[in-house]
């Protein structure tokens, strides 16, 4: 047993229990293979809050109707390099994959191709997506809407999503990978603090007075988060929905909001051919800026720089040889589907 209440599972053993039950609930074999490999993968790149720790959640929206298990993404528009599908309520996860799949079939022929994704449901770990693109030598960037979870600066009342941002660059020496929600911290990650009983380092949302707060359980309660860089992070998330629902011709925040359960949401996924310079000088490039931005001492002794993604490839190692730390609660939870 280890501290708080963690025991250690094997990549395999958690995505062969997961699919189990997702081959019980009715997925084929073949999109249960898909699902349970992403989110144990989450799981094993450290991404808890959107892996195994979301699995049962998952599965409730299964049971509720919410995601419909057969349903595929249709194209309804077609213009140049950009398509518009309709999710039909599918799993959000294959879809996501499927659009980003596509994304970067139309930059190989022209260059750059954007996909805009509506009706289809959460896609969990957004990152996924970003180092799916990564992986086939693309730069992707993919953008989602969700229900509206956060405060407009200034507002008392909830009106904006924390609308997660990806940005992916590939490179051999390990893809820079920046996955970020518009919240200070995303819900998943709150939820992880509450579940150990901790307070978040730096505040994270409002109380119901309007005052900063460290505790996660407050925060889960009102859904009152804060926005990145305050008033910055606020109008990012604003255009961030509005693109997602033109580009894809789905729900913004205001629709979604008021539904028993977040779903119909809006997507956007682009994936770009990385410039026209050889691969040695593309990365040659990269590395003189990682180089500079790292090379700088930090505050306090120990203090290290990370370029987004670098921590992912450590904990992805770590969790591969040690096996992925899961909590009991969750696991006992997931055994008892």
């Amino acid at each position: 047993m280890m501290p708080d209440n963690k025991i250690l599972i094997s990549f395999e053993r958690l995505k062969s229990q997961l699919n189990s039950i997702l081959i019980e609930y009715g997925f084929t074999r073949q999109k249960a293979d898909l699902l349970s490999g992403i989110f144990a993968g989450s799981s094993l790149d450290g991404v808890y809050s959107h892996g195994v720790n979301r699995f049962a959640r998952f599965i409730q929206t299964v049971k509720m109707g919410i995601v419909q298990i057969d349903e595929e993404p249709e194209l309804l528009n077609s213009s140049g390099s950009v398509e518009q599908w309709n999710g039909n309520g599918g799993p959000g996860i294959l879809n996501a994959l499927r659009m980003m799949e596509r994304a970067v079939e139309i930059a190989g022929e022209s260059g750059i191709g954007c996909v805009g994704l509506n009706n289809t449901n959460h896609w969990m770990r957004g990152g996924t997506y970003g180092w799916l693109a990564a992986e086939k030598g693309k730069i992707g960037i993919c953008f989602t809407n969700t229900k509206p979870n956060m405060v407009p600066w200034g507002g008392a009342e909830k009106r904006i999503g924390n609308n997660p941002l990806v940005i992916a660059i590939p490179r051999e020496k390990g893809h820079i990978v920046l996955d970020m929600a518009m919240s200070q911290y995303s819900f998943g990650k709150i939820q992880e603090y509450a579940m150990r009983h901790q307070e978040l380092p730096f505040p994270g949302g409002f109380d119901d007075l309007g005052n900063l707060t460290h505790d996660p359980e407050i925060i889960l309660k009102n859904e009152k988060t804060i926005p990145i860089g305050f008033w910055k992070g606020s109008a990012l998330s604003f255009v961030l929905d509005i693109l997602a629902t033109l580009v894809s011709g789905g729900d913004s925040a205001s629709r979604i909001e008021g539904r028993e359960e977040e779903y119909g949401l809006s997507q956007v996924f682009i994936a770009i051919q990385p410039g026209f310079l050889p691969e040695n000088e593309k990365d040659r490039l990269i590395g003189e800026i990682i180089s500079f931005t790292k090379n700088v001492p930090g505050f306090r002794e120990g203090d290290k720089i990370y370029y987004p993604g670098e921590k992912t490839l450590f904990i992805r190692e770590l969790n591969r040889k040690e096996g992925i730390p899961v909590s009991e609660k969750v696991w006992t939870e997931i055994l008892n589907l």
